[in-house]
């Protein structure tokens, strides 16, 4: 990304100068220290490579040429195992901390809505041994209600410390966990749980009461609800067949001799550990059978790539446990003996919507050195942080955008900046707490502008990772050494990976310069399949001659010279036109979402038409601004709904689109305006912010109808 200057370079030359000369001088002994000579030959290697010189072989990591991954701790098969090892091994530590919840207050919008704010004090933490002791006597409490092994327990809860605790209780007692999203709607959770058979539920005080109440007599088969949260229930208003429980009452349960003494039924590599609900993008959501083993080997090849995880991190836990990222992710920090921190993405950062004003937000307090996110939060940071340049004045947005310029040009030759990073970048790094020193972005495509500026700003690598909830969230991950962007890097050691020709796609393993085609993943960490659903079981699974379960993701791949993955495709958002292109709808959106108008994008076609249409979440701020440049005055709504506006940010995504190279018919010629952003909540976009294009189309069939010349 490359900014024009706005003021005389003659006047900024002696600060550009000061930062060469201090980087310059800086750079002898970071160049040493950090082993940059080292990092650049690790960048540039050969990671990965076909096993046999066939077309469509294969790739495997280099370090595991001979043989997959499958097990990271010696001895640890089981998820139960991992555990009992890093209590072992770190008893006395920090594991998960919870913020203490001061008060609460409602706070009056201009618009007239009501938010809820919240003011909280420190992190209170529980150790290693603590959290032990209560998922022993949770397990035990669970079997002394009457479960029994291989018995589902189902988990509908916000992500938060009771959650992992629940979980490693259910993994050391053979309660299969069934999981849902928190976020899911009262039909998807119903269905959910009446798929999966469960008879025990945990979930929230605050999710029982908002979203379980109304729908739990079409759910016949729970008979007990665990809840957890500081409130006294009405249980008068509910089922009488119902028995509803403080998770604390449970754990006093459980911690009975009588209870405690019976020693737990521990589950073998091959049991079911996980039935994992998830939030698809199409109809209704499936449940992903997953046993230990998957996830040892998977989690066995996604640990490999993050360096020296260790005792000394610190996570930050906010995005949803329900999702394979976030619930892998924990439990590698757990094994390997880092703290995790509980947030929320309303309270993560200083600016957060339920944080009050003048405290702080979550990340400030813990100061977290990893974290994971989805491409749409890095996309709010990337495009908050730059709405704040945009806000100073000349001077200082010169300056930052030429030590910008300045450090990409350092960081594309595997060198760093350091005056930038002290003087220019501080405040942004501080944003995240500071510590940060590897984040790393999953579940849909990062754009390459705001992976750049995640690198460069935050000043620590910014890693995409690429799995699927049917691979236990393991397929690819790039190295910290790698700043190469737009690439979700090389296969992990626990899997491997190769491309199938789709030919009506034009897409196939003969393709110049690189071999391209539909992923397909296979290892120990590919799961057994979907729950009651041999259907599409058999659809998207299979095992070859050697026993070994592939699965077909339906995303086109791209490998490149030295072994890494490119995203360049999906099989489900390729339109053919009336004319006969082919637009591949989330192409268009990666692309567009890098306007300043855009928060969120959603590109729609259809083989009757010969043009492409879009839906936009315009950002309030940009296009209030544009409204008052242009004279036009009212509510949000009334800006979003004037056709002048339309025409402002089609004109804006029209020279963004240009910029990108979009070829002319991928271009929208048509926008509607949507005042309302688009959140799980809403059931427009899944927990990981994909779009549902199904329910978008659905809730914009009248606008379809009139952009299309209908009615």
């Amino acid at each position: 990304m490359k900014f024009k200057t706005e003021v005389s370079t003659f006047v900024l030359l002696p600060v550009y100068l000061l930062m060469f000369v201090y980087s310059a001088l800086t750079f002898i002994p970071w160049y040493f220290l950090t082993n940059a000579k080292k990092r650049k030959a690790m960048a540039k290697r050969i990671k990965a490579k076909p096993v046999s010189d066939q077309p469509g072989s294969p790739y495997r990591a280099m370090s595991h040429m001979d043989s997959l991954a499958t097990i990271d701790i010696p001895g640890a098969n089981t998820l139960d195992k991992l555990f009992q090892h890093a209590v072992e091994n770190f008893g006395k530590k920090d594991c998960l901390g919870t913020r203490e919840l001061l008060s609460e207050e409602n706070e009056m919008q201009p618009n007239g809505k009501v938010f809820k704010k919240v003011i909280q004090g420190d992190y209170q933490w529980l150790s290693y041994d603590e959290v032990n002791t209560k998922v022993n006597y949770f397990g035990s409490g669970l079997a002394a209600l009457g479960l029994k092994p291989k018995n589902t327990v189902a988990v509908f809860c916000e992500t938060r410390a009771e959650w992992m605790i629940a979980a490693q209780a259910c993994f050391k007692y053979n309660f299969p966990l069934v999981t849902l999203y928190a976020t899911l709607g009262e039909e998807a959770v119903t269905y959910g749980l009446n798929e999966s058979g469960a008879t025990h539920l945990i979930t929230s005080a605050e999710l029982l009461e908002t979203k379980l109440k109304n729908v739990l007599p079409q759910i016949p088969l729970i008979k007990h609800i665990i809840y957890v949260g500081k409130k006294n229930l009405n249980k008068g208003e509910y089922p009488a067949n119902l028995e509803i429980h403080e998770m604390e009452s449970i754990e006093d349960l459980g911690a009975k001799p009588e209870h405690l003494n019976n020693p737990p039924s521990r589950p073998l590599p091959s049991d079911l550990a996980v039935v994992m609900y998830t939030s698809g993008s199409t109809g209704r959501p499936k449940g992903v059978m997953i046993i230990h083993s998957n996830l040892i080997a998977g989690m066995a090849g996604q640990c490999e790539r993050i360096p020296g995880l260790g005792f000394k991190d610190t996570y930050i836990g906010y995005l949803p446990l329900a999702h394979v990222l976030e619930m892998t992710a924990e439990i590698s920090c757990v094994t390997y003996g880092c703290r995790i921190g509980y947030s929320s993405p309303q309270t993560l950062s200083d600016q957060s919507t339920k944080i009050k004003k003048g405290t702080k937000g979550d990340c400030t307090v813990l100061k977290p050195t990893l974290m994971a996110a989805v491409p749409e939060i890095m996309d709010r940071i990337y495009k908050n942080v730059m709405s704040k340049v945009q806000e100073m004045n000349v001077f200082q947005r010169t300056l930052f955008k030429l030590g910008y310029d300045y450090k990409l040009e350092q960081i594309k030759k595997g060198h760093d900046a350091p005056l930038c990073n002290v003087i220019l970048f501080k405040k942004v790094k501080a944003l995240l707490g500071g510590n940060v020193r590897m984040m790393l972005c999953g579940g849909a495509p990062l754009s390459p502008q705001t992976q750049r500026f995640m690198n460069i700003c935050f000043c620590c690598p910014v890693g995409q990772g690429y799995g699927l909830t049917e691979t236990c969230g393991a397929g690819t991950i790039t190295e910290v050494s790698d700043y190469s962007t737009g690439r979700v890097g090389a296969p992990l050691g626990c899997c491997e990976i190769k491309l199938r020709d789709w030919q009506e796609g034009g897409y196939t393993n003969q393709d110049k310069p690189h071999p391209r085609g539909e992923i397909i993943i296979g290892g120990h960490n590919v799961s057994m399949g979907y729950f009651n659903n041999a259907e599409k079981t058999s659809e998207d699974f299979y095992e070859d001659e050697n026993g070994q379960r592939w699965f077909c993701t339906g995303d086109i791949g791209e490998f490149h010279p030295d072994g890494c993955l490119q995203i360049v495709d999906r099989k489900k958002d390729l339109v053919k036109l009336q004319a006969g292109e082919y637009v591949s709808l989330g192409k268009v959106e990666t692309a567009l979402k890098n306007c300043p108008l855009v928060d969120n994008i959603c590109a729609y076609a259809n083989s009757y038409q010969s043009y492409v249409i879009s839906f936009v979440v315009p950002n309030q701020k940009k296009l209030t601004d544009l409204a008052q440049h242009r004279g036009i005055v009212g509510t949000w709504e009334e800006i979003c709904n004037n056709p002048t506006m339309e025409a402002e940010v089609l004109k804006e995504l029209k020279e963004v689109a240009s910029s990108s190279k979009l070829e002319r018919f991928e271009i929208p010629i048509k926008v509607r305006l949507s005042p309302d952003p688009w959140t799980p909540e809403t059931g427009l976009v899944t927990d990981a912010f994909k779009l549902k294009r199904k329910e978008l189309k659905n809730h914009y069939l009248n606008d379809i109808e009139r952009m299309y010349g209908g009615k």
